[in-house]
């Protein structure tokens, strides 16, 4: 329970549907520094906050049942952690992703196994059906809430043991149940898409959590041409328009970054063109097919997943699209579907344009 209209109303879905609901809050702590007007900001926005603690507690307390608040805060590090070392090696991250992965269907789950719970729980926007080789990830009801892409990561063996009671349902619908209910956060605003930066000042984050890494380069454009410099790489990602410092008479694009030599590369929206894509550390919810297969890969939270060819081996996959997608972006994950199925999905790697 994060404080948010969302798991308020699974929660009270599942109290009314029987079961015995125990609900838990993720303590992960202030994050950024004491000084910095920014960070304070993000403490007051983001969710996992003291007023959200507040917010759920509030809510279980109407529904009448107990509530616990674990103390998530050193796993909550280090997934910062990680995501400032992936900026500053010229990747975008994810940390959503990891963050369902570890935490939310990681060690919640191992919390619940020492309460005796059969179920975890959450408010996610996502379905979970089954068959008869175990149950199947699908996206949800409304497909402006999907958020079946940032869960690609749970491991298999926990959808047989997870609930997306909203799964069915609008948002809309979802803030007439919490009125209904008298919940008091059914108007609460959504969280920030990732939590500890609501302000969405990447580069913040990365100078806070890795200040030596930081260092100036040049920004070149497609021909190896020096048309800039810049403070950092960790300032920039793939599909960056706005912010670049350089004027060239027409649009230009992040299409390319180096960490090794500090380079930025810039060029027109073609440029950001690619129609294949490799990814690592594959995560598969389905048993993976025995030979290349066709698919709809999705290579960001809001993309329009896009019908392909996908080849699979032992060090991950190659997405082949049939029509060149728009800034594929390394670190961010690729997630394979088909129809409404999640077959699985793994990190992007690389994707030559």
């Amino acid at each position: 329970m994060s404080g948010g209209v969302d798991s308020s109303v699974a929660a009270a879905l599942l109290v009314e549907q029987g079961y015995d609901v125990v609900g838990l809050f993720m303590r992960v702590g202030a994050h950024g520094t004491a000084d910095d007007d920014n960070a304070v900001e993000s403490r007051r926005q983001g969710c996992c906050s003291a007023a959200d603690s507040a917010d759920a507690r509030r809510v279980a307390g109407r529904l009448d049942v107990p509530f616990y608040a674990l103390n998530f805060e050193r796993d909550f590090d280090r997934l910062i952690d990680h995501f400032a070392d992936e900026y500053t090696r010229g990747r975008t991250p994810n940390p959503c992703v990891v963050c369902n992965q570890d935490l939310k269907f990681g060690k919640v789950l191992r919390y619940a196994d020492t309460v005796d719970a059969q179920y975890i729980a959450t408010g996610h926007y996502a379905r979970i059906t089954a068959h008869d080789n175990g149950p199947r990830l699908m996206r949800p009801r409304d497909p402006r809430k999907d958020q079946s892409y940032v869960l690609f990561g749970v491991d298999r063996a926990v959808l047989r043991r997870t609930l997306f009671p909203l799964g069915d349902l609008t948002k809309d619908q979802v803030r007439d149940i919490a009125r209904d209910r008298g919940l008091a956060n059914c108007d609460k605003p959504d969280s920030a898409e990732i939590c500890f930066v609501p302000d969405r000042d990447y580069a913040r984050v990365v100078r806070e959590r890795r200040p030596d890494a930081a260092r100036p380069g040049t920004v070149r454009d497609r021909d190896g041409n020096v048309v800039g410099t810049h403070d950092g790489i960790a300032n920039f990602t793939v599909g960056q328009r706005r912010g670049l410092g350089i004027a060239m008479g027409l649009p230009i694009y992040v299409t390319g970054l180096d960490a090794e030599t500090a380079t930025v590369t810039v060029g027109d929206k073609q440029d950001l063109l690619a129609g294949a894509l490799r990814a690592s550390n594959v995560n598969w919810l389905v048993d993976p097919p025995a030979g290349p297969f066709r698919a709809l890969a999705q290579i960001r939270y809001h993309h329009q997943a896009a019908p392909a060819d996908v080849h699979h081996d032992g060090d991950g996959i190659e997405v082949r699209f049939d029509e060149p997608q728009s800034a594929i972006t390394p670190g961010q994950a690729v997630v394979l579907y088909d129809n409404e199925t999640v077959l699985g999905g793994g990190w992007i790697e690389s994707s030559p344009r």
